[in-house]
């Protein structure tokens, strides 16, 4: 039986990635992009179905490359709202510690439907907390990624130099370097999904320079390279990461980077901070990946991540919200408009346009994850679509709609689409309890914190 045609109908503004001329819409046939229809054109061949999307600025669905899905239980938490990066860490450990799978269910479900209702249809997630008990947390994620029928990209971290060895997490949180690697080894088994159209993909993700071996860096390097996955971790994000660095291996993070064999295209590095000119070049080189974090590093008072710098060096830049206990959101559309500020304040306002920063949530997060599949609007990419309506309050007057997204602040999408399939329509998560989720999910934050 031939898929069904669906035509999205002359939006009222449409931003492809690419500058491909689509204003008179897209073709949507088995999950994919079939056509794109120029201004004042009809699709070379008839259509079953025609959605009119006069009303709907249509994006390319939004793409989070950096996350911690569990943190939406700690958000906005008292004894570390006014806190920098290292003092937070330390109040918030043993209190993510006390995590259990029912409750990262429920954390993982509210971070992917906020994502979701956001625009953003692809999730990376990095999770390095295995407490006892919550040995497979990856495998909870999953069934939450699922369940909202996403995609995603989760990362399986780790933590295996405690306080007692001169790193940061209590060692109740560390685990053996033999069971991060095995584990790591049954979660790409089970789990990675390779080519077009993946819905499930694993990363390899040691957390932090001060909370990982050199070792585990090195064979997370190996065991990628053996398996063809990529890896994510922290780098750069503040100061005191850098005199970390420099006091235990005598390296700044870098050099760090390349002496454990990080250094490379298959690397995406969260927030990239505090890099100095010759390492903007070796990283830009190097081809690695970098996920812009402005609110997050906004609230923790960490630094203005160099994008234009890196993105000339020829470094890759992606968006990511960051976890929701230094957001504290999962808004992925506020993201990129907070995006669009920070950076005007670094390089000015001629240099970061809303056209810039939609790519680096779309076609520059899917090159962090290594995917062209996703990412743009174009003939045989996935139907992976945001659509948002304009007729608020907010957006009264305005006459730009693509910039009007951002500038008066779009912060809910009407309809998303993935993979061919509404997974939000007129604002609402397709089957989900959403206010059962958020009762369960508030009782689950306020055990945590007890």
């Amino acid at each position: 039986m031939p898929a069904t045609r669906t035509w999205l109908k002359t939006p009222l503004a449409i931003f492809t990635a690419n500058d491909h001329d689509a204003r008179g819409g897209l073709v949507i046939e088995g999950g994919r992009i079939s056509e794109l229809v120029p201004l004042g054109q009809r699709p070379a061949q008839p259509c079953e179905q025609v959605f009119d999307a006069r009303e709907h600025v249509v994006l390319p669905g939004l793409i989070n490359t950096h996350h911690h899905f569990y943190q939406t239980l700690t958000r906005a938490w008292a004894p570390v709202v006014n806190q920098p990066l290292f003092p937070w860490l330390k109040t918030l450990y043993p209190v993510w510690a006390r995590l259990t799978p029912k409750s990262l269910a429920l954390a993982s479900e509210v971070a992917l439907a906020e994502l979701l209702l956001s625009g953003c249809t692809t999730a990376a997630d990095h999770h390095y907390l295995f407490p006892q008990g919550l040995e497979e947390a990856i495998d909870v994620q999953i069934e939450a990624v699922r369940k909202l029928g996403m995609r995603a990209m989760l990362t399986r971290g780790s933590m295996s130099l405690g306080e007692a060895e001169g790193g940061l997490p209590p060692q109740q949180t560390v685990q053996q370097g033999e069971v991060i690697l095995e584990d790591s080894r049954r979660l790409i088994r089970s789990y990675h999904q390779r080519g077009a159209g993946a819905t499930i993909q694993i990363a390899l993700a040691p957390c932090s320079p001060f909370s990982v071996t050199p070792e585990i860096m090195r064979a997370s390097a190996e065991m990628a390279d053996e398996l063809d996955v990529r890896l994510h971790t922290h780098l750069a994000e503040t100061l005191d990461e850098e005199a970390f660095c420099l006091q235990r291996f005598g390296l700044r993070t870098v050099d760090y980077l390349d002496s454990v064999g990080w250094l490379g295209p298959r690397t995406w590095l969260a927030h990239g901070i505090h890099f100095e000119a010759d390492e903007i070049a070796r990283l830009g080189a190097a081809g690695t990946g970098i996920c812009h974090c402005p609110s997050s590093n906004m609230r923790l008072a960490s630094g203005i991540c160099p994008t234009v710098a890196l993105e000339e060096a020829g470094a890759p830049i992606g968006l990511g919200v960051d976890g929701s206990a230094s957001n504290d959101a999962s808004n992925l559309i506020l993201e990129t408009r907070q995006a669009l500020y920070l950076q005007r304040l670094r390089y000015g306002a001629e240099a970061i346009t809303p056209q810039r920063v939609l790519g680096w949530a779309t076609r520059g997060s899917a090159r962090l994850l290594g995917r062209d599949d996703i990412g743009s609007l174009a003939v045989g990419k996935q139907a992976d679509l945001a659509l948002f309506r304009l007729d608020e309050l907010r957006f009264s007057g305005s006459h730009d709609p693509l910039s009007a997204l951002l500038l008066c602040g779009a912060d809910r999408a009407d309809r998303v689409m993935v993979g061919g399939h509404w997974r939000v329509i007129e604002g609402q998560v397709q089957g989900l309890d959403l206010q059962g989720l958020i009762a369960d999910h508030r009782q689950a934050a306020q055990r945590l914190v007890g």
